[in-house]
Parts: structure tokens; sequence; C-alpha cells
């Protein structure tokens, strides 16, 4: 069901902010659908099987998600302009476990108290069952343009080991229903599963890349205290994931989605070219505004994080008695916001300017240079982009860049 929330400073009943709006600030809405059929073993994310609902109801969800719209729309509204978002993202859980007018109507909702920019992405994560041509058509007609299908692997025991119910030939019929639909897509995976051996890996990525998507991501499979997969490799059952298997794997995937004419542009992202990448994640590591919809969800508004309750019927019984499902707030001090922007500003292609760091990691460049982990051309015109051997050590280096 997710890991802990953070600690923070209580917010207030109205969800009201202590800032004043940028205008001018990029804004996101990320949107939380969390519901799921079946709970994979490595999943730490705040998401319910119908059995762990306990007093919230699927099927009322859209609703409640709604009055927190509505909700944000006054407390935007009084901490200054109101701006449209560039991006929409429907993650989860499974967004397609709902039916598509739902998620139409919750998108309806977002329009209607904000706008949405004419040239907006809105995407939507789904599990390769629950795509039919139905579905994608309803979907595109509600305004989605991008579809961000949970592939993993090709391999039918590497789902196995991650809990995946899919069949691997779903994804293609998932795929070819987003096309026809005029939907752009995405492909998800994951590597470094109990059993998975690099041949295995190179079959999912020969896989992924055959069905000619948008965009691809590979994770690292990473093993999240509380979870299933955790209490398996504690008890000696599975192996826990080998990280020179796992480099090796990574490696892999950068040779051949490269050879297959994706260029990365974060460390586990690679498009077909620029007008693929996911803008809305981007924004994300480029510290944009965003606000997130839903049980658990975190938002970022102008330097103030905050976070909802994290069940459904707690969220819901908050909203339903006119009151904000905010569970707390924090605001990072310079200090912390400093080291965050070089956390995930160094993930991305387009780097990080070196006059941002402070002195002790300005000094630090050279050496990072020579041991081959960032880039010397990109240095000399005053950006920190990584290599590859410096996407494989990204924590090191922004060990070192912080100091």
């Amino acid at each position: 069901m997710g890991s802990a929330l953070p600690v923070g400073e209580p917010a207030p009943r109205d969800g009201s902010l202590p800032v004043e709006i940028d205008s001018a600030a990029p804004f996101g809405v990320y949107l939380h659908v969390p519901f799921c059929r079946v709970r994979c073993g490595y999943c730490d994310f705040n998401t319910y099987t119908a059995g762990e609902l306990r007093g919230a109801r699927q099927d009322q969800y859209a609703d409640t998600l709604l009055r927190e719209v509505a909700l944000a729309r006054t407390v935007l509204a009084d901490a200054g302009p109101l701006r449209s978002p560039a991006t929409v993202f429907f993650g989860g859980g499974t967004p397609t476990l709902l039916p598509p007018g739902d998620l139409g109507r919750m998108l309806d909702g977002v329009r209607a108290a904000f706008g949405i920019q004419a040239d907006a992405e809105v995407t939507v994560e789904a599990n390769p069952d629950t795509v039919t041509d139905a579905v994608a058509v309803e979907l595109a007609a509600s305004g989605v343009t991008r579809l961000s299908i949970g592939m993993q692997s090709a391999v039918p025991h590497v789902l196995a080991a991650l809990d995946r119910t899919h069949v691997p030939s779903n994804v293609g019929t998932a795929v070819d229903a987003a096309r026809r639909a005029g939907l752009d897509v995405s492909l998800d995976l994951i590597y470094g599963a109990p059993g998975e051996s690099l041949s295995d890996w190179r079959s999912s990525l020969e896989a992924a890349a055959a069905l000619d998507p948008d965009h691809v991501s590979a994770y690292a499979l990473i093993v999240e205290d509380g979870t299933k997969l955790a209490r398996q490799i504690r008890r000696g059952e599975v192996p826990p994931p080998d990280d020179d298997l796992q480099a090796d794997m990574y490696e892999l995937a950068d040779d051949l989605l490269g050879t297959a004419g994706y260029e990365w542009y974060e460390v586990s992202n690679w498009a077909r070219d620029d007008a693929h990448r996911s803008r809305h994640n981007l924004a994300y590591w480029q510290g944009a505004d965003w606000w997130g919809f839903g049980p658990g969800a975190h938002s970022h508004i102008a330097g103030v994080r905050f976070w909802n309750v994290k069940h459904p019927a707690a969220y819901a019984q908050r909203l339903a008695a006119g009151e904000s499902p905010v569970a707390a707030r924090e605001r990072p001090d310079q200090a912390a916001t400093a080291l965050e922007s070089v956390m995930l500003r160094t993930r991305i292609r387009d780097g990080l300017p070196i006059s941002e760091l402070l002195g002790e990691g300005r000094s630090t460049v050279a050496s990072l240079i020579a041991d081959g982990l960032i880039d010397g051309v990109a240095a000399v015109h005053g950006r920190i982009v990584l290599t590859r051997r410096g996407r494989l050590l990204a924590d090191a280096v922004v060990r070192a860049l912080t100091g």
C-alpha cells in the first residue's frame, strides 16, 4: 500500500498556501488512480486491490477526485493567477481499471477548472490487458494524447517473477489499438528481476523496439522495504538483484535502443526524438510546479511541497467534509533545494549549469571528467552532462558535486 508518507508541518484544513505564485512558472497536473487488480511483489506505490479499499468505492472515485480539483482551483486562485497545465498525467495503480468515461470526466474537470493548453501532453498509464480499440478511441476523444503501457518484460518467467498478469502478446495488441486511435506510445520496462538473464533482457528490448514505440522507459528493479519481494529475499526464497548484472543490462539497453533510433534524455528514459520526450516527467526533473490529485499524491507549488492522506477512504472522507485532503507540507530551505536540483538535473541529457554549483562542487568537475563520469565537451560549454559510465554511477557523481 505504499511507503510511509514523509513527516512535515501541519497543513490548514482549507488547503491554503503560504506563498504567491509566479504566473510564468510552468504548471502540470498529476491524477493518481490507486487501484490494481493484483499487487505486484516489487511495487511500493500507494495502490489498493479491491479487498484493501475498506470504505472507499472505485465507482465513486472520479467524483471524489473532482472535489479536490474544485478545492485546488480555489486555493490556487487565492495564491495568484491561475495557470493552464502544459501536461496532465494519469498514474497509479492502473488508471485504465476505471472506465474511460471516468478518466474523461476527471480530465474535463481539470479543463473546466484551469483550462488545458492546446498542445498539452496528456498521458494515461495502462496495463496491456486493459487496452482495447474502444478504450483507446474513447481516451483519445477525451483529449488523451499518449499511452504509457506497462510492458515490463516480454519473457513469461520474468513477468511471473514480477507478479505481472498480462500475456506478452497483449502488449502488441495494446500498442496497435493506441496507434489506431492516434495516440503516442511509451513502453515501460523493468530489468533485474529474480531469474532474469542478460539473454532474457535482450529478448525484451528487441520485442519492445520491434513495436516501434515513441518512447521507452527502462528501470532497474529496486527492492523496497515492506514489499513481497523484500520478504522473499529476506527469507532466501529468491536472490537479490545483482548490481553488476544490472549494469550490464543498462549498457545493453543503451546499445540496443540507440541502434534502434532512440536517444537517452534521462538516465532511465529514451525517446525517438525530442518531441517524444515525456514532457511531464521532465517538468519534475526541472523543478516545475505541479498539483498531484488523489490519495497519497504529492504536489509542488512555488517551493512548497505537500502530500495527501494515503488511504482512499480517508481521502474521500476529508473531501466529503469540505476539507483539504493534504496530510502535511514542507518548505525546503535553500540548501535542500540546491541539493535536489543537482540530484534531478544531472539525470537529464540537458544537464545542469556549472554556474549553479557551489564552490566545492565546481572543484570536482575536472576530476569527474578525468574519471570519465561527465562529458568534457559539455563541461567546456558550462554544463554537467553524464557520460554513460556517469549514468551508471549517477549517485556518486551527485555526492562529488554536492560535497
